[in-house]
């Protein structure tokens, strides 16, 4: 908190109430050479005191409360409650490879975990349906009776990547995996804490082939959880082609938003690509996308891949040129990591070059959830 003047104001008292005056200053239709640079510098005006300084006639005795709002301002905390500003991210470029047990693949998944945790990693990022190799185990008569067949396997493995987020020290998104809930079927991702809490995010959009071929129904809940390491969001690889999803992250505050997918083909992943780098730049926030590649030929409909998962970044001098921090090599099997510094995203929203979180025509617009 502080005190201005306001030492032009002497020039209108006859023709507006101070009051008024600070109002056109703050519009710019009046220059104030002291109040003037205070609002440029996001000081903001309180309150009006009355006879403040008698002896400034200029202000006619008027002095103006101003609060100026320090974004990166950290309340006091003890060690264990601080949270982090640089987060450590690693995203997992998934081989898709025929295996003969579901212990086979867990240890696949162990080994991800266990590497990233000797990079000190905060998190770890898994692709959409990274367990699909299981349902070649099995000979099933169509794709829906193959899938279900695969979500019997969800728990073990939920159970089993939140044990190794506690033992490994890593939140770990789990990609996603199919849930067989009553006779429906969903498309879900977990956030596994590595304080043992776990979180769930259905996908929302379902593909035509996972209504046609698979009979997944879409969730119903936008979530943004918070994290010993920033505010985090998923959408599971489809969602993130529909803006308003992070758009109602980004009113709840989103730091990071992470994206499993699966792609087919090139073409295919350019769209999820694409509407990550948007989301990025629109809500001021990182973005992280992780997909598989290889070839599963004994599955149907997943007998190819294509990916190249990457970090994306909003789009201003505080980021990369290309808005993309890090990106894998396209179609290979490999462990991207990334450092993400949360106090840039602070900075941007109040300082950037565009501001499109705080300049979005509310009075216009919205973008509201419906409750069920």
């Amino acid at each position: 908190m502080g005190l201005g003047r306001i030492p032009l104001y002497k020039q209108f008292r006859g023709s507006m109430s101070p009051m008024e005056y600070i109002n056109k200053v703050d519009h710019k239709e009046l220059h104030d050479p002291i109040l003037s640079f205070q609002l440029a510098n996001d000081f903001q005006v309180k309150r009006l005191l009355k006879q403040y300084l008698p002896e400034d006639q200029d202000s006619e005795g008027y002095a103006t409360l101003l609060e100026w709002n320090n974004i990166l301002f950290e309340p006091t905390d003890t060690v264990i409650e601080s949270k982090k500003t640089i987060v450590r991210v690693g995203a997992v470029q998934w081989q898709m490879r025929r295996v003969e047990s579901v212990e086979e693949l867990m240890k696949q998944v162990e080994y991800f975990v266990d590497t990233v945790s000797d990079y000190q990693s905060d998190f770890i990022l898994f692709p959409e349906f990274f367990n699909a190799p299981l349902m070649g185990l099995g000979s099933y008569r169509n794709q829906t009776e193959a899938i279900r067949a695969l979500a019997t396997y969800t728990e073990q493995f939920r159970a089993a990547m939140s044990q190794m987020a506690i033992e490994y020290n890593a939140n770990i998104i789990t990609g996603s995996m199919p849930l067989l809930e009553g006779d429906k079927l969903y498309n879900v991702s977990y956030l596994c804490h590595r304080s043992g809490k776990v979180d769930e995010q259905r996908k929302i959009h379902i593909t035509p082939h996972e209504d046609y071929d698979w009979v997944i129904k879409g969730g119903d809940k936008i979530e943004v959880f918070d994290t010993d390491a920033g505010r985090v969001g998923i959408q599971v690889c489809y969602d993130v082609e529909f803006p308003e999803l992070s758009r109602i992250m980004a009113e709840k505050g989103l730091d990071i938003l992470f994206v499993p997918f699966w792609t087919d083909t090139k073409n295919s992943y350019l769209r999820v690509r694409h509407c990550a780098q948007a989301r990025a730049v629109e809500n001021e926030c990182y973005v992280v996308i992780a997909g598989s590649v290889g070839n599963l030929p004994q599955v149907e409909s997943l007998d190819v891949q294509y990916a190249q998962s990457a970090v994306l970044t909003p789009s201003d001098f505080a980021f990369p040129h290309d808005a993309a921090l890090n990106e894998a090599t396209p179609n290979t099997e490999m462990l991207l990591f990334s450092d993400l510094d949360l106090d840039k995203l602070k900075i941007l929203h109040s300082e950037g070059t565009v501001r499109n979180l705080r300049d979005r025509r509310k009075d216009l617009y919205s973008v509201e959830l419906k409750q069920k």
